[in-house]
């Protein structure tokens, strides 16, 4: 009875369904002649990673329509093509574990120029694009549009911070002039309605100063005898 439950349990199982995997790569690569590179590969996938992840590399050169297999990566165990054009200088510093399929390209020559693409399966998600990356070697490293257009953006945003601290500095030098100019004015206002109040000065009595005219006189006749 128990067998007879066992199979049909069994058939009944249905496999997993596979789903989609994104793999990711950079776009570009810029390198100096007899330096070392590593290009990245990685994936997206909604499964835990599986024991039987795969990651491969396969290179095109430039000028070429043909692409050879460089590296694969299978049952934990790297493979490296040791007769191709990367022979002795290639070498796998991914981690599979993280989803990690990167390899590493020593002692880079010209001639190296070319299209690098990896694919990777983690099975039961084996249906996905591979992803490119192009490498370029140089004598010497040119200035990438990036950073040239980087470098316009930062002054641009320098010079309109600028404009905006020019501004308010005036704004705000304008403002404590007038205030100055109101204050002013108004204690001048002040000043002359308090002026206006205490109206004009009392004329003085004609009989005194008469008396204190008459006084100096004889004050200066006294000394004139003497």
């Amino acid at each position: 009875m128990s067998g007879v439950i066992s199979l049909t349990s069994s058939a009944g199982a249905s496999p997993e369904r596979s789903q989609a995997i994104t793999i990711y790569t950079g776009w570009e690569r810029h390198a100096l002649v007899g330096s070392d590179v590593r290009l990245s590969c990685s994936f997206f996938s909604w499964r835990w990673i599986s024991d039987d992840v795969t990651f491969s590399w396969t290179y095109r050169p430039d000028g070429s329509r043909d692409s050879i297999s460089i590296f694969h990566y299978t049952g934990g165990e790297a493979y490296v093509d040791n007769k191709g054009p990367f022979r002795d200088r290639l070498e796998f510093v991914g981690n599979p574990g993280r989803r990690d399929g990167s390899i590493l390209i020593k002692n880079l020559d010209f001639s190296d120029n070319g299209t690098f693409t990896c694919d990777a399966k983690n099975p039961p998600d084996i249906v996905g694009r591979p992803s490119s990356v192009r490498l370029l070697v140089f004598e010497k490293l040119p200035i990438q549009a990036g950073v040239i257009t980087g470098a316009i953006i930062g002054v641009v945003l320098g010079l309109l911070v600028l404009i905006v601290v020019i501004y308010y500095l005036m704004r705000f030098l304008v403002a404590r002039r007038v205030f100055s100019l109101n204050v002013s004015k108004h204690g001048k206002k002040k000043k002359e309605g308090s002026q206006q109040r205490q109206g004009p000065a009392p004329a003085a009595d004609p009989s005194k100063v008469k008396a204190a005219a008459s006084e100096k006189k004889k004050q200066e006749s006294r000394k004139d005898k003497k």
